[in-house]
Order: structure tokens, then C-alpha cells, then sequence
């Protein structure tokens, strides 16, 4: 057993943990923060998208162990209380989901995406939410959410 502290969505968390334990893992089964899905358990589908230290990771991916000391941040973490992040306000105002399990995943992937500053044309946004699947086919209403945000800043 390891104990690992870290700091999700601004609170300072200490959890003693089996060093096999997933970040996908330790945010759902021990800090009971049920946002970021698990959809493939193998990186591939982006579902567990969260930003460790503002960089976007799959969770799924990630050793708990290995964020000791770490900033999380994960789809309950953006909104400052009532007031949604621009990216989950663009989301709903372009429609950019429909069963909404890859949301959580998908938000947090843009807003990685918007804070590296690279991804300048769709065909470079497309690109860097490749790692993203969703399997009802929002991908152009996304795009536009993330667009939007983009030409706001």
C-alpha cells in the first residue's frame, strides 16, 4: 500500500492505495467523483479524460502513484460553482453531445486542447481529439463548441 497526495478539482486528497490503482480508479471507487466514465479501459476511447497538471491524460492509462503531488482536474472540477466552464456552455449551446457519455471526456480533451494553443484549423482540432471517440457522431457540433470557445479568448 502507498500513500499518494494530490490535489483534484482544488481540494488536497490523501489516499492510501494498492499501487496497481488506476487515477481512472482512484477518482470513481475512492473519491466517489463518478464524472469521468470508463469506456474502454485500454486509452483508446478518451472517456477518462482529465487534465493531470493541465495536460489532458487517459486516466484509464494513469497510476495513481504516478500523480503523487500532482494538480487534477476532472469534469467536476471546471465549473466555479454555478458558472460553467465556456467549454461546457459551449457544448450545450452547439449541441455537442447526445447520450453524453464521452462528454465528460470530450470536455476535458477541448480544454486541454484550448490551453496548449496549437490546434489553430479544424483539421488540427480533429486531430488532437482523435484520441476522443464518440459513437453517436457529434464530431462537427464538437468542433463548433470548440471553435467558438477558441474565437472567445
Amino acid at each position: 500500500m502507498l500513500k499518494v497526495t494530490m490535489s483534484v478539482n482544488g481540494k488536497k486528497q490523501m489516499l492510501t492505495i494498492d499501487s496497481r490503482l488506476t487515477l481512472l480508479d482512484a477518482l470513481r471507487e475512492k473519491l466517489d467523483l463518478t464524472g469521468t466514465k470508463k469506456g474502454c479501459d485500454h486509452g483508446q476511447c478518451g472517456a477518462c479524460t482529465v487534465l493531470v497538471d493541465n495536460r489532458r491524460i487517459n486516466s484509464c492509462l494513469r497510476l495513481t502513484a504516478m500523480c503523487d503531488g500532482a494538480e487534477i482536474t476532472t469534469i467536476e472540477g471546471l465549473a466555479k460553482g454555478e458558472d460553467l466552464h465556456p467549454v461546457q456552455e459551449a457544448f450545450i449551446k452547439h449541441d455537442a453531445y447526445q447520450c453524453g457519455y464521452c462528454t465528460p471526456g470530450q470536455i476535458c480533451s477541448a480544454v486541454g486542447l484550448i490551453q496548449e494553443g496549437r490546434a489553430k484549423t479544424d483539421a488540427d482540432i480533429r486531430e488532437s481529439m482523435s484520441g476522443n471517440i464518440c459513437r453517436c457522431g457529434a464530431y462537427q457540433h464538437i468542433l463548433d463548441a470548440i471553435k467558438d470557445v477558441q474565437q472567445q479568448a
